[in-house]
């Protein structure tokens, strides 16, 4: 399972932040980056679709809401965030959460159609083994989407790192692809997508210096890398 201890400490983080409401607040958060995203995935009624790090469910919940005849699995290493999720979605039939790791997806080879990934894969133990069993478990054809606000080509989330209670990895656009494409993507690419959130005149959280560092950061935006499980050639 890789790294135990990596795995429960990242539990552990996880299960403090849904506890203090953290994951309702994800999609306030990171709507403005993700909605662009789903337009981008062209996604159809029949998808099966797993969300990785899915928190407390409020992406898996829109995702359902857009494959009636498909299924959306939502997965996270937390166990109160599942608990949570599974809590504020008892109306949707085709959705279900399940507690895994990525490095180890409790879920059948070639499922899905579709896979998402939003603000959790730099917290992944190993990225480049998570990227390989969403590989696995995606569909010839399918496709993987990983969203990403923390990474290297954006200077203003550098400071993230020390103000983390769990290790991360802070790597560049060109990383991220190298390992879908040594994972066995196809199409691999990527592109920048800033939020167009209106900045506050004073900013009073914990993440930037000010309001005008947080401004800039939105002008660059999240960097979102995605790539094709190509049909195997015979």
């Amino acid at each position: 399972m890789g790294n135990p201890e990596a795995g429960e400490t990242l539990r552990e983080e996880f299960n403090r932040w849904a506890d203090a409401g953290k994951g309702e607040e994800m999609e306030h958060d990171h709507w403005p980056i993700a909605k662009p995203t789903l337009g981008l995935m062209q996604i159809e009624p029949i998808d099966n679709i797993l969300d990785v790090g899915c928190g407390a469910g409020w992406l898996s919940r829109i995702l359902a809401k857009r494959v009636p005849i498909g299924r959306v699995v939502g997965m996270d290493i937390s166990d109160e965030m599942i608990h949570r999720a599974r809590r504020g979605s008892v109306d949707y039939a085709n959705l279900v959460f399940v507690v895994g790791e990525v490095n180890e997806i409790p879920w059948e080879a070639h499922f899905f159609t579709r896979a998402i990934s939003v603000e959790s894969s730099y917290y992944w133990p190993d990225p480049a083994k998570g990227i390989r069993e969403i590989f696995r478990v995606l569909q010839e054809g399918g496709s993987a989407w990983i969203l990403i606000n923390y990474y290297r080509d954006n200077p203003y989330c550098h400071q993230w790192g020390e103000k983390l209670a769990v290790p991360t990895h802070l790597l560049s656009a060109e990383e991220w692809k190298k390992m879908f494409r040594d994972a066995g993507f196809t199409e691999v690419a990527h592109r920048l997508l800033p939020d167009p959130t209106p900045t506050p005149e004073v900013y009073t959280g914990r993440w930037f210096r000010d309001a005008e560092e947080l401004a800039k950061f939105r002008a660059i935006g999240a960097l979102l890398v995605h790539g094709t499980k190509s049909p195997a050639v015979l």
